[in-house]
């Protein structure tokens, strides 16, 4: 179920509550656990309804502008049922705080016994040592150059990925991966020793939401951080090579979050 990243943050803050969708059949059920870019959004009712029968209130619940936008907003795939889908704010993505918990000698053998069944029930082979190995030398590396290093299919490669981050030893990034302070304290001993790595970036990830093109040409700049973004003015920010209006908005949202902004004009 996609949410877009407005109402994404109206969601945790409490000022939605409802979605509207047009589906052949439900593609989510009471108690269904969303992880998404502001945490968790947990499903809390699902019952079909009918269009006709909606009410200002629930647009207002479900952040439309109006009524008459959202039976607007459904009016696309009128041929299929439309579902009323209840959401509420679940709290944090438990895998944000997992990835800084370095783990125990005892995590790590359990951590370690568990990327072994990974490798075992993989049609590929062994393959959980090699991707944590290239995410660690090659952080921040686009999934399809780290993918066609050991010659396997982007989707492929993405999707183990995505069991480690479960296990949360990597971090995806707005473009690429790296290790989290607990994926590298097991790579450390799956190797035998502490590799040697750079300091660990300092300051608030620039959201991911912002798109690649956004990514590249604030790195560029020296800007890796939305702390860094306080050395520069939007104006600045927007005369910038991919850096649009939606990855403007995206980092004002972030900005705001987190208590920061940009250099004043």
């Amino acid at each position: 179920m996609m949410i877009r990243p407005a109402e994404l943050r109206a969601i945790r803050e409490g000022t939605i509550d409802l979605a509207f969708r047009r589906w052949d059949r439900p593609r989510v059920v009471v108690g269904t656990k969303m992880r998404t870019m502001v945490g968790i959004v947990e499903v809390t009712s699902v019952s079909e309804v009918d269009v006709d029968t909606l009410t200002e209130e629930d647009a207002r619940r479900a952040g439309s502008a109006s009524l008459a936008a959202l039976v607007d907003a459904l009016a696309f795939k009128a041929d299929k049922p439309a579902w009323r889908v209840g959401v509420r704010y679940g709290g944090a993505d438990p895998r944000a705080a997992l990835r800084d918990a370095v783990p125990t000698r005892e995590e790590v053998a359990t951590i370690v016994a568990r990327l072994e069944r990974l490798d075992r029930a993989s049609s590929y082979g062994a393959w959980t040592r090699e991707t944590l190995d290239l995410v660690d030398r090659f952080p921040e590396r686009r999934a399809p150059d780290l993918a066609a290093q050991v010659g396997r299919e982007t989707a492929a490669f993405k999707t183990d990925v995505r069991k480690l981050k479960e296990l949360g030893l990597t971090e995806s990034l707005a473009i690429g991966y790296r290790l989290s302070p607990r994926g590298e304290a097991v790579v450390d001993k799956l190797r035998g020793r502490k590799r040697k790595r750079p300091p660990r970036p300092v300051g608030t990830d620039l959201p991911r939401a912002i798109g690649a093109p956004a990514t590249r040409a604030l790195r560029a700049a020296g800007l890796t951080s939305l702390e860094s973004l306080g050395a520069v003015t939007e104006a600045e920010l927007l005369a910038m090579h991919g850096v649009g209006p939606i990855a403007l908005a995206r980092l004002r949202e972030a900005l705001d979050d987190a208590g920061l902004g940009y250099r004043a004009e």
